[in-house]
């Protein structure tokens, strides 16, 4: 009877233990906070593109992940394409840009 409580109590702990590691985060997954911390950034970049009367006219597609931001579309100037490039740096949580921005 004491063996058999000492491996239900093992089992227990072991499954326990694969509880946690199952809900662990890992590298390649992104975490709820830093899905919220992109999404927030995205909104804030488009809501910059779209009040700048000089870029509003244009279609600008913003992506972000891990602070990790992208542009896309197509614009009339180099100029449009790096002011579009600047107001994506100046946004607090930003590593990086990566301007795909195309002039036509």
């Amino acid at each position: 009877m004491k063996k058999k409580n000492v491996v239900i109590h093992f089992l227990m702990l072991l499954m326990l233990i694969a509880t946690f590691v199952a809900c662990a985060s890992t590298p390649k997954h992104e975490g709820t906070g830093d899905y919220i911390d992109d999404s927030v950034i995205t909104s804030k970049i488009k809501a910059q593109l779209a009040n700048d009367d000089f870029l509003a006219s244009f279609q600008i597609s913003v992506e972000s992940r891990k602070g990790i931001v992208q542009l896309s579309g197509f614009v009339d100037s180099q100029k449009a394409v790096d002011k579009a490039g600047q107001i994506a740096r100046d946004v607090e949580g930003v590593k990086s840009v990566r301007n795909n921005l195309v002039v036509k």
